[in-house]
């Protein structure tokens, strides 16, 4: 059972600390807001500052979403890749969103805070020191579903929101993430009872969820970092979806990763290698973009 709980563990991110350091809470230091209330549910926004920010900055931002197949999971997931990009002078954030296990919620509602989590960000970008046309959602595996169904979907807002405001990213960092909720593409029959009990969680037609249903051109440019051997998000799925994006005309980027399955860029996870190589990637994406700029400082990084 030990073993188990700490495989859990390194799969949301919480891997054991660095030799040295002190990290029994990873969101430690991290500036709390509310950004949407649904009944007595508050959900948080962690924002990591860089050390020399002012509100009267106009900061690149990233908003991440965690994974946990939209059941589970924690904000605590990219709590280092927030720190890490803080330090590099980004305005980095990681959400909370509701899940099955806490909420009993359907992918729709997740959907929904997604957008809001957007959304707010831009209408407060002024306070919090960001420029409002540089705004890029990231994630991993459902959280990564979640990012890029903010840059694709136009559904799902949620109703009471000024939708002049709009929740769209401008860049889309995505981490093996889910992009096709659709049986047929993976093989499976919508009437087989297992594949009707996912898609009933779902709460509306898979295609109405499925990014990659929903490609057109001049969506945010998108990099996606997936390893080729992941058996929960199959690397074909990711190579469809790259090849759409593509087809329209979008920037789209697919870093294969050899042999890695699902999750393997976790912090904590093979040693830290491909943490430090997807954020270096991403670094060096985020400055192609104006939202960062200078070498990446990742391999210094403590």
């Amino acid at each position: 059972m030990g073993m188990q709980f700490a495989m859990l563990l390194m799969a949301a991110g919480l891997g054991a600390a660095e030799p040295g350091t002190k990290r029994s809470d990873p969101l430690a230091g991290a500036r709390v807001e509310v950004y949407k209330t649904i009944g007595e549910v508050e959900l948080k926004m962690y924002i990591f500052l860089p050390a020399d920010h002012k509100p009267t900055d106009r900061r690149g931002a990233v908003v991440f979403f965690f994974g946990g197949g939209f059941r589970r999971g924690a904000p605590a997931q990219f709590a280092q890749h927030c720190r890490y990009l803080a330090s590099r002078g980004m305005v980095a954030m990681t959400a909370d969103y509701r899940v099955y296990d806490r909420h009993q919620v359907k992918v729709v509602q997740c959907a929904a805070d997604g957008k809001s989590a957007i959304r707010w960000v831009r209408g407060h970008a002024k306070r919090l020191g960001i420029d409002p046309d540089r705004i890029a959602a990231g994630g991993g595996s459902a959280g990564g579903c979640l990012a890029a169904i903010t840059g694709t979907l136009d559904a799902f807002d949620a109703p009471d929101e000024d939708k002049s405001v709009s929740s769209r990213p401008n860049a889309m960092l995505l981490f093996n993430p889910r992009v096709d909720f659709r049986p047929e593409s993976a093989g499976a029959r919508r009437d087989d009872p297992e594949v009707a009990a996912r898609l009933e969680r779902l709460g509306t037609d898979p295609e109405r969820l499925s990014p990659h249903c929903h490609v057109k051109p001049g969506m945010a440019p998108t990099i996606i970092f997936h390893g080729a051997a992941d058996k929960t998000v199959p690397f074909a799925e990711i190579e469809r979806f790259d090849q759409v994006m593509r087809q329209a005309k979008n920037r789209c980027e697919l870093v294969a990763y050899e042999g890695k399955g699902h999750g393997f860029f976790n912090y904590g996870r093979d040693g830290g290698k491909s943490f430090v190589d997807t954020l270096r990637r991403t670094d060096r994406f985020l400055a192609s973009l104006g939202y960062l700029t200078g070498p990446p400082t990742i391999d210094t990084y403590k």
